[in-house]
């Protein structure tokens, strides 16, 4: 599936095993690890849990909280004037990110792998709300309800079932978001290579990442960095210079924490890299 990426790998290791206290969804690709009520929950509370329940500590890394919403944030600060006001977001996951940029884009277009994602995406735009469990320890939680903004128009967005590596014909737009998605492909060129195309000139790519290279998502052989070529380091930072430079020129760099609860005294700290992306 796509988005957040440095904690699939947890989850995929874990979905193997259904969670006896929570009743699982038929899923309609069992090849997909983020078919099953655990990650559905999972994100739910990622996107959507009011910050002083998902990280209770004040301690905490409280400028980690937010992600998905600070992801959109960034494609709003640099949205370009002039141009076509569409956005699409890759990976969009249960669809935090997607609604927050339909706060100022006429028309959102969020796109995931995982069925289940999607099914409570649609449900928060129908009914503007969408229940989850948030977990304590063990067995224990609470039934959480999701609710969308009443500011944001929900009739701007829509969301599709759809495979990042082979997407379908969307038409073209001004901004782009992939956030956590890169280095969870089995083919990330074939992704890049669409954008090009997918993006009007002036628009905006967005893309996050953890560099998190693993063979269990993406072949070695498919992998755009984390090795050694020509006997120096290929970072990911390299390889999408060296891959979007044809294209796009560099607008601005940054680092994105964000934090992960598993517990309520469980919490995955990680740091994404940020870089926004003109088109020629």
């Amino acid at each position: 599936s796509l988005h957040v990426c440095a904690w699939r790998s947890k989850l995929a290791a874990e979905m193997s095993t259904s969670d006896p206290g929570i009743e699982q969804e038929a899923s309609k690709d069992s090849s997909n690890p983020y078919e099953a009520t655990k990650a559905v929950n999972e994100y739910m509370a990622f996107h959507y849990t009011p910050l002083e329940e998902y990280m209770s500590y004040v301690f905490g890394p409280k400028e980690a909280l937010d992600f998905p919403k600070r992801c959109a944030e960034l494609c709003l600060r640099h949205k370009p004037e002039g141009v076509l006001n569409r956005a699409f977001d890759i990976g969009c996951a249960v669809g935090r990110s997607t609604f927050e940029l339909a706060r100022e884009f006429s028309e959102v277009v969020g796109l995931d792998y995982s069925q289940a994602f999607i099914a409570k995406c649609q449900e928060l735009k129908t009914v503007g709300q969408a229940g989850y469990f948030l977990t304590t320890e063990g067995l224990l939680g609470d039934e959480k309800t999701a609710c969308i903004d009443a500011s944001i128009d929900r009739n701007r967005v829509q969301f599709t079932v759809g495979d990042a590596c082979n997407m379908p014909a969307l038409g073209r737009f001004g901004c782009i978001l992939a956030a956590n998605l890169i280095c969870r492909l089995p083919d990330p060129i074939k992704f890049f290579a669409r954008l090009p195309d997918m993006l009007v000139p002036g628009g905006i790519l967005v893309i996050t990442s953890p560099y998190t290279w693993l063979e269990e998502y993406t072949p070695k052989e498919h992998w755009i960095a984390g090795f050694k070529k020509d006997g120096k380091d290929l970072r990911g930072f390299d390889a999408l210079k060296e891959i979007l430079g044809p294209h796009f020129d560099l607008v601005e760099q940054l680092d994105l924490p964000f934090v992960i609860r598993e517990t309520v005294r469980k919490h995955q700290w990680t740091v994404a890299h940020g870089t926004v992306w003109k088109r020629k």
